[in-house]
């Protein structure tokens, strides 16, 4: 009885991951341009490929105030900090995926030029940790919920 228990789990495992590992291979590369995008900020090319990487009803939900942002805000949004953080870095450390969804750890990295969200941090960098979970629909991302240690990140720039 045993045996055919293990055997049922180990003929389970490799189902289900086989089925993980075939979302895998083509969800991780919808997403790919939108890190880039925010690992390159000033970038025009990269921000017409972000753009398109996202659907044209896509919502950004970073809280749960209701509100979300347009694929055009977003994209002006980040534009606006290659402006302010021209060496900001948006690494993505571990990609996990499961069926249309892509989670993301990410690492993000700059130093300000200026004062950003109200703190001058006089040349200091920030190095803060983003969790994002995009839903993929039809090759493009639809929805992208979000958490970024900003509040860490001010912390670090004010020198506390």
């Amino acid at each position: 009885m045993r045996k055919i228990f293990l055997s049922i789990l180990a003929g389970l495992s490799l189902v289900a991951c086989s089925t993980v590992m075939h979302a895998t291979a083509g969800q991780k590369s919808v997403v790919e341009p939108f890190y880039a995008f925010l690992s390159n900020p000033a970038s025009n090319a990269h921000a017409i490929a972000a753009r398109a990487s996202l659907s044209d009803n896509w919502q950004s939900i970073g809280d749960y105030s209701g509100t979300t942002k347009s694929p055009d805000a977003f994209v002006k949004q980040i534009g606006g900090f290659g402006k302010l953080i021209p060496d900001m870095n948006w690494e993505m450390v571990e990609v996990i995926e499961v069926g249309d969804q892509v989670i993301v750890r990410g690492r993000a990295t700059g130093t300000p030029q200026g004062p950003m969200f109200g703190v001058d941090g006089q040349g200091r960098s920030f190095d803060i940790m983003s969790i994002d979970i995009h839903t993929v629909k039809d090759g493009k991302i639809a929805t992208s919920y979000h958490v970024e240690d900003w509040a860490g990140a001010l912390r670090q720039l004010s020198g506390k």
